[in-house]
């Protein structure tokens, strides 16, 4: 499918006619500069169809488009755009980009969270999103940071209590 060939993982996904990459395969795209240009240009296009603009290459920092309202409903329609959301923020990882997958992942929690503009949303980025980020520091981090701002507080499963109040 158009996506598996935008964002390749090493795992199987809905297609079970597509082969998983290799770490060889990855590496050996990591080292292409057309490769990693063209990825780029590939996240971008798929960013700006879910209302999101990169608005910092080095750092992966993201806000919303212009047109954000009109793609969240979308984003709120479909919930198969969770799956696709999901395999981009894998592939960023397999892709070495590891702090696009923070911003992109604190991203949605905000959204879900904070501003509570993509509620059909929130289980994805809990269960799912969060879980794709590699560092294990980040991850923490943005537990702590969805767990702030999850109501209730009390009903939130994805870390424990008693360290998520120490955490600092």
């Amino acid at each position: 499918s158009f996506l598996f060939r935008l964002f390749p993982l090493r795992e199987h996904g809905m297609n079970w006619r597509a082969r998983p990459l290799t770490c060889q395969e990855i590496q050996a795209f990591r080292k292409s500069k057309e490769v990693m240009d063209r990825f780029l240009r590939a996240y971008k296009l798929m960013l700006g169809f879910y209302g999101i603009n990169l608005v910092n290459e080095e750092t992966g920092e993201l806000q919303r488009a212009e047109n954000w309202r009109e793609r969240f409903e979308n984003l709120n329609r479909f919930s198969h755009n969770n799956l696709r959301i999901t395999r981009i923020l894998k592939c960023l990882g397999e892709m070495g980009y590891e702090d696009y997958q923070v911003h992109l992942v604190k991203f949605f929690l905000t959204e879900t969270l904070v501003e509570e503009t993509l509620p059909n949303v929130k289980r994805s980025a809990l269960d799912y999103f969060l879980f794709t980020v590699r560092s294990k520091e980040k991850r923490r981090e943005l537990i702590h940071y969805a767990w702030q701002h999850f109501k209730p507080q009390s009903s939130f499963v994805w870390g424990p209590h008693d360290k998520l109040q120490k955490y600092r």
